[in-house]
């Protein structure tokens, strides 16, 4: 709970940063996934171009789930304002009213997940999984 902030505001702060938090925790396990199945691939030494497709997807769908948690820390980020300027109750329950209103077109958003597969911190373990995997595929 935030202090000295309205209840409704507090109440939706914890809530986001509890989601955030779940997200960090799934996509920690979705990595493991992609390790695991390359793992697989590279022991038993067969289908690794298949694995090398698993893990792309696994790192398509970690950039959207990015994606997602990163519209919260927007909104997280929004309330900590809000909270600053002694906002009431009215500036609560707002993240898709103002997710909404900030939205680009489908191409922009497309744009958003490919923005956020890139960044380091997704990119990794599975651009390097899909190059060994590759790799291995062409050595076959």
């Amino acid at each position: 709970m935030l202090p000295d902030a309205d209840p409704a505001l507090s109440l939706e702060w914890s809530t986001l940063q509890d989601n955030h938090e779940r997200y960090e925790r799934g996509l920690m396990w979705l990595k493991l996934l992609s390790v695991t199945l390359s793992a697989i691939a590279l022991i038993s030494g067969s289908a690794a171009h298949w694995m090398a497709f698993l893990v792309a997807v696994l790192w398509a769908q970690e950039a959207i789930l990015r994606t997602f948690q990163a519209r919260l820390s927007v909104r997280i980020l929004r309330i900590e304002a809000l909270v600053r300027e002694g906002a009431d109750t009215t500036a609560a329950c707002q993240l898709h009213s103002e997710w909404e209103a900030a939205r680009g077109s489908t191409a922009g958003l497309i744009a958003e997940y490919a923005r956020n597969a890139l960044r380091p911190t997704v990119a990794f373990p599975h651009a390097v999984l899909v190059l060994a995997l590759g790799g291995m595929s062409l050595l076959d």
